[in-house]
């Protein structure tokens, strides 16, 4: 079997994710350190638990999540469910990599371009060829959906995809025409999205606000799913680990319905 140190691989994840570029909320990369060198790798949308003990029961050597640990103000006493979670890994000298904003932003792996592939939307091209963005650190992409016209035919491909049913403010007989996305809680980047020029505007999470900016403006806002947005950019990114060392890397959905 296959294997790369964990030196390696954390130098060339933190490479290609370019980690150095992002003022994030947690720290990327290697989190947690444990055996030297990787055969298995699990991948995840969050390291909970659950996956962990995943991990655990199939041997794997790390774990490779979007939503890592030590959040920025979370209160860093190693108790509870802190407890639990370091324990296993420490246990079974599980590594734990984690990439949140990198993994969000990269044009091809990240969680925005899946989810634009799984939804089959169409990003705006700069001159090079690069997808268009904007809002802060560049993370909303906007484009359009080749061969749907209304928000009602958006909303029914989104909950078809997604497996799960939307949020949807807005009616359903509005014409489609540009639409700017952000995985995961982006709800907060709806006004930079609609400044964009964006009629329509989908992320994971919703808050109160959206609502009555989407009624005041005559724009939609579509909430579908934190983690139902965020699946794939782990995934694609997973598949690239094994196609350039080799290693197994297989991901475990642990289903959340927020």
């Amino acid at each position: 079997m296959n294997q790369v140190s964990t030196r390696e691989l954390s130098a060339w994840l933190d490479d290609v994710l370019q980690v150095a570029r992002f003022k994030d909320y947690c720290p990327n990369g290697q989190q947690v350190e444990g055996k030297p060198v990787v055969k298995h790798i699990i991948a995840g949308v969050t390291a909970s638990e659950a996956l962990l003990r995943e991990a655990i029961a199939r041997g794997a050597d790390a774990v490779l999540v979007h939503h890592g640990w030590f959040w920025k103000n979370e209160d860093p006493r190693v108790r509870g469910t802190r407890r639990t979670r370091l324990a296993l890994a420490l246990a079974h000298a599980l590594n734990l990599y984690a990439y949140h904003l990198p993994l969000d932003a990269h044009p091809d792996w990240g969680n925005n371009a899946q989810l634009a592939r799984v939804l089959g939307l169409e990003p705006e091209r700069t001159e090079t060829g690069a997808p268009r963005n904007c809002g802060p650190d560049n993370l909303i992409w906007t484009g359009t959906a080749p061969g749907l016209r209304t928000l009602g035919e958006f909303a029914e491909q989104v909950q078809a995809r997604l497996g799960r049913k939307p949020l949807v403010v807005g009616d359903a007989r509005q014409p489609l025409d540009r639409i700017a996305w952000c995985t995961g809680g982006a709800q907060g980047f709806m006004q930079a999205a609609l400044d964009a020029g964006a009629t329509v505007y989908l992320t994971g999470e919703a808050s109160e606000p959206n609502t009555h900016l989407a009624r005041e403006t005559g724009t939609a806002f579509i909430g579908a799913g934190h983690h139902a947005t965020e699946r794939y950019g782990v995934q694609a990114l997973g598949e690239a680990i094994a196609a350039r060392f080799g290693i197994r890397v297989d991901f475990i959905d642990i289903d959340n319905p927020v």
